[in-house]
């Protein structure tokens, strides 16, 4: 194999370096197809249960993606210079295309609720025009108060803030519609301060300045690469293969993902930083041996030969196995991660098929002169460089039992670490502290209830529509219809098990009445009563007692501490109630009966806002929903709020004949966050499982197979543990990090026992063989470690948290596993000796 390869590649390198060509640039014109999508709620497969249930939920209540727009005065927003800036950019956004007007929330776009005179009710706009004096300002303020509805949602109960909620069509758009009310902010004449958040515009604002990212941390990645090969090599034609390979690579794994129509997540985002320094590892070792081997007058071909035969296993094998780590992704519940491990493992195999065809043949037609430098360079790395490495070789011989003791208590402490590992992630802290949108959330999400939206729904479980369908089928066989009769009542009960609502057929009844006499007026009038009954039974959410329990259930949850606020169906009777009694706070209260629930909202429905009550309650009446307010997108808040959800429930159950179930995104990330840790460590074993199996295979032993998995399970122990001890969330970038620990902390190990073997089989003297161990085959992986981990600290300089957090551990794995491989596998070699190479010595 490995001479067909070098034939293949060195007799015909100008076929090899045209078909590279080809392939790089027919790829690279995909790349400009690229789309974007940061919506976290794309984690769960489209089909997920709980994400269709989310789904269905916004589209059965109306419940749109907001924008929150917030100011904030430092003495009072019932000013009216402040309450005029509002009213101005709430109009503005009102007329955004994209944004939904009818709903929209702000002081502008609400309805004051008041007491006429006993027993009558008015609706107002709270502020239609903006107040000319202070006085007027107050009065909106004396309003305001007295709407639970309203107060600490849209205005702040420190007066200091207040809120506009604008809900939008697509959440896509959100970035887009920010920057243009942004715009208007700012051409306003207002001294106070304005702050712009929300979850729709946080990730759609992260997917730009992603795409930012992705322009430039990649480049730099690579010049990085390039500055450390030339300070190992000093020969710029000489180090340029690997900078073609490493290009190569990306642009042809990048250019497939987007061809094939994928869209570029969170995830898929960092394949190109993780593949341009992963894709010079099996470069950087052919380079390296080549140096050292290669001196002037030798034949150039005979050289890579010797090179290539050393290195095609180890290399095959280092790039199987680092792809199995990142295609063990593939067995995670979470699509984009799939996406991200299937594509970085091709990229991992692409880039070892290119290194074993195209660098040789690249090398093989350098000139002499320029091959002749690289033994200069060597021999003066050698003072330096490579002095080092062998002093640390000699160290982790003479001291083997320190640095065994010294691991075995790493790996102790590291267990601990792990067992205090956090699980949580929030969209808002993917940026910086000092971000506008950091800034903006924290500002808020203080002064209000909550920014954070999440839904309790609440069903009926009765079947109406079945009852009614089995009323008409009784009717069906009554021989009092005629045939044409019962033909229009076949096709109106076939339509009502379709989309037809009951509401609908009763009014289409209705219209039959008045064109049927006799038996058949009473047969048809017998039905009209059944669903008319029906339909007055099926009206769940106006029965007092369970609108009672909602009421106890948001009371509950206001005490934990947890939520900020929630409003529901039953709030919106309370305060209608009180302005059709007496006015005074004794009357907000649930009325006694359905009937006193049905005339309030009926009440309700000639606001200027009537649409809001179907963000409570369906038409039917069987659905009902409490929207919570939140102050922190954590996913452990909203786990916690999903507890003492449960908890009420078990003091406290439903009422006979309701079912709960949760939407909105804060509880969706809770959801895909769970899916992701279980998939994670499913991924985790299998991989783990099968480089342990191939390792055996590779070096057909036991012993070894296990030697080449220490360094591994060091490297994931320590940073796992490390995570823990400092307090680091587990979220989703830390999460996707094991299978790069355990894909490339195996590299090393393979090297360097494959070496270790072929060297004692000649050498048969194990201090020999050290020796010769960390000369050129310490150096090679040094060189590659230091690659790696710099070619990641582009990262560092980065806006997004995430790209930070991968930037460290990355470069941290890196260090952390070629510092095992180095210390800890001769410490071991050299305490079991006898046992590993059957040998005295």
């Amino acid at each position: 194999m490995v001479n067909l390869l070098l034939t293949l590649s060195t007799r015909h390198r100008r076929w090899v370096f045209w078909a590279l060509a080809a392939l790089t640039l027919a790829l690279a014109s995909q790349l400009p197809r690229i789309t974007i999508d940061t919506d976290p709620e794309n984690m769960l497969p489209v089909d997920h249960p709980q994400r269709a249930f989310h789904n269905q939920a916004k589209e059965t209540f109306s419940m749109h993606d907001m924008i929150v727009v917030g100011v904030v005065s430092e003495n009072s927003i019932y000013d009216p210079a402040t309450l005029t800036a509002l009213h101005s950019v709430a109009r503005f956004s009102a007329g955004l295309d994209g944004v939904i007007a009818a709903d929209l929330m702000s002081l502008a776009d609400v309805d004051n609720i008041s007491q006429a005179e006993p027993g009558t009710i008015r609706f107002e706009w709270m502020m239609k025009t903006p107040p000319e004096t202070v006085s007027e300002a107050l009065a909106i303020r004396d309003q305001v108060a007295d709407l639970p509805l309203l107060y600490n949602t849209i205005v702040a109960d420190s007066d200091q803030a207040a809120a506009i909620y604008v809900p939008i069509k697509d959440k896509n758009e959100s970035y887009r519609l920010a920057e243009q009310i942004r715009g208007h902010i700012n051409s306003l004449d207002s001294a106070d301060d304005w702050h712009i958040t929300g979850l729709p515009v946080a990730e759609d604002q992260f997917g730009y300045e992603m795409f930012v990212q992705m322009g430039i941390s990649a480049p730099l990645a690579g010049l990085v690469i390039f500055i450390l090969l030339y300070m190992f090599f000093r020969n710029v034609p000489f180090i340029l293969a690997a900078m073609i390979v490493a290009m190569a690579t990306v642009v042809i794994t990048m250019g497939l993902l987007i061809g094939l129509g994928f869209t570029v997540h969170i995830m898929s985002s960092m394949i190109a930083i993780f593949l341009m320094p992963i894709a010079v590892v099996d470069s950087v070792h052919i380079l390296s041996e080549f140096a050292d081997r290669h001196k002037p007058g030798d034949d150039v071909k005979n050289t890579l030969a010797d090179v290539m035969r050393h290195l095609f296993q180890p290399m095959l094998f280092t790039s199987v196995t680092s792809a199995v780590g990142f295609l063990s992704l593939l067995l995670t519940p979470i699509p984009p991660v799939q996406i991200f491990g299937a594509f970085v493992g091709f990229g991992i195999l692409l880039a070892f098929v290119i290194t074993v065809i195209f660098v040789p043949a690249y090398i093989s037609a350098l000139k002499p002169a320029t091959l002749a430098r690289l033994s200069k360079v060597e021999a003066a790395q050698g003072g330096r460089f490579a002095r080092t490495i062998q002093g640390l070789g000699k160290r982790s011989g003479r001291y083997a039992k320190f640095w065994v003791a010294a691991f075995i208590a790493i790996s102790a402490i590291s267990v601990v670490g792990i067992q205090q590992i956090n699980i949580n992630d929030n969209p808002i802290r993917w940026f910086k502290e000092g971000h506008e949108i950091r800034v903006a959330d924290k500002v808020l999400n203080k002064h209000f209830a909550g920014t954070y939206d999440a839904y309790l729904v609440l069903q009926s479980k009765a079947d109406s529509q079945q009852l009614l369908v089995n009323a008409m089928d009784k009717q069906l066989s009554n021989a009092a219809l005629t045939t044409k009769t019962r033909n229009w009542l076949a096709e109106q009960r076939d339509a009502l098990l379709g989309d037809m609502a009951a509401g609908e057929f009763i009014w289409n009844l209705e219209d039959k009445l008045y064109e049927v006499k006799g038996a058949e007026a009473e047969a048809l009038s017998e039905l009209m009563q059944s669903a008319e009954q029906l339909g007055s039974n099926s009206k769940t959410f106006t029965s007092p007692a369970i609108l009672a329990y909602m009421d106890g259930l948001q009371d509950y949850l206001l005490t934990t501490g947890l939520v900020g606020k929630s409003n529901s169906l039953a709030d919106v009777v309370k305060t209608v109630n009180r302005e059709l009694g007496s006015g005074a706070p004794e009357d907000y209260a649930i009325p006694a009966s359905a009937q006193g629930v049905a005339q309030v909202l009926m009440q309700y429905q000639s606001s200027h806002r009537p649409q809001d009550l179907w963000h409570f309650v369906t038409p039917d009446y069987q659905q009902s929903l409490i929207w919570l307010q939140l102050t922190s997108g954590d996913n452990q808040h909203m786990t916690a709020v999903t507890a003492a959800v449960d908890t009420y429930l078990d003091t406290h159950p439903l009422p006979a004949g309701l079912e709960l179930n949760w939407a909105g995104k804060a509880y969706l990330n809770v959801v895909w966050q769970e899916a992701m840790v279980e998939g994670m460590l499913a991924s985790l074993i299998s991989a783990f499982v099968v480089v342990f199996v191939m390792m055996v295979v590779l070096f057909r032993s036991l012993v070894f197979g296990v030697l080449a998995m220490l360094p591994l399970t060091l490297t994931i122990s320590f940073i796992y543990g490390l995570i823990g001890w400092i307090g680091k969330d587990y979220d989703m970038p830390i999460a996707v990090l094991s299978s790069l620990t355990l894909g490339l902390s195996v590299d090393f190990a393979i090297h360097f026992i494959e070496r270790a073997r072929a060297t004692q089989a000649e050498t048969k003297d194990w201090q020999s063989t050290l020796s010769i161990l960390f000369d050129e085959p310490a150096r090679a992986i040094s060189r590659n470690a230091i690659v790696i981990a710099v070619g990641f600290t582009p990262l560092l300089f980065a806006p997004l948290v995430p790209y930070i957090t991968v930037g460290v551990f990355l470069a941290s794995i890196m260090a952390i596993s070629a510092l095992v491989t180095l210390i800890m596998l001769p410490a071991v070699m050299t305490l079991a000796r006898r046992l590993i190479f059957k040998t005295e010595n």
